[in-house]
């Protein structure tokens, strides 16, 4: 079979991009072995080339959305509520990962300065600002809800988001919370609780927020990992057109 024609049956077969790119360097290493070892006289790969890959935009939610989700966290005033209305408020207020979410401690919240302290991907530390919903849900979340469940279970310790036992939520029961909320929200299409922190990205960059900003405030590393919003901003700006205008 020749190179083309197994290039066309990966692509018939529905070989992700990716995956052809693994298989051509898979291959090209093993006739550059067989070249080194006088098997071969040459290297049929040397000339074929990585299948491109598309870039896969990061998904946001729209505005009604964000008002669904925040709607079914205000609906009534019951510890849980309170306690997955600090979430909610938390990490689409911060854009921090849930797993970061997971780690705060009590004693990480600024409340003078209105800003967390976040350890992050290798244990990097940064801070990260809150506003005034933020700090309005903890306030009625640290009065009621978190001080009665770790009492009524004599718990004893500082980690800021609880389960209903008192004991500290792990990233995975956080993401669980957030797809029921997500699912109370009767949202249609398919949607996933990291999308809050694409939100918040978006949403920053959408209202005039500067690049190395952002990045901060995400934690990443490197600028380019934070760039890829600039192309999330523009499809947003096409969707909303395209969504509301009469003449799209």
């Amino acid at each position: 079979m020749s190179i083309r024609l197994y290039l066309t049956e990966l692509k018939r077969e529905n070989y992700s991009r990716s995956s052809i790119s693994r298989k051509i360097s898979s291959l090209r290493s093993f006739y550059n072995f067989m070249l080194r070892e006088e098997i071969v006289e040459n290297n049929p790969f040397t000339s074929v080339s990585h299948a491109k890959n598309h870039l896969r935009l990061p998904k946001f939610f729209y505005n009604e959305e964000m008002e669904a989700l925040f709607q079914v966290v205000y609906e009534d005033n019951e510890a849980l509520t309170v306690r997955d209305r600090v979430i909610l408020e938390l990490l689409y207020g911060t854009g921090i990962r849930v797993s970061e979410s997971a780690d705060i401690r009590v004693g990480d919240i600024e409340q003078t300065y209105q800003a967390i302290l976040i350890r992050g991907k290798g244990n990097k530390e940064r801070y990260v600002p809150f506003g005034s919903f933020l700090e309005d849900a903890m306030a009625t979340y640290f009065t009621k809800s978190r001080q009665t469940l770790m009492t009524k279970y004599q718990k004893n310790h500082d980690f800021l988001l609880i389960n209903h036992y008192g004991d500290p939520l792990t990233p995975r029961g956080i993401r669980y919370i957030l797809t029921k909320i997500i699912e109370k929200a009767a949202l249609t299409r398919k949607i996933h609780p990291h999308m809050l922190r694409h939100t918040f990205a978006t949403d920053l960059l959408n209202n005039g927020a500067d690049m190395r900003t952002v990045q901060e405030l995400l934690g990443h590393a490197s600028l380019s990992s934070t760039q890829i919003y600039t192309h999330v901003t523009k499809e947003h700006l096409k969707a909303t057109y395209a969504k509301h205008h009469p003449r799209a």
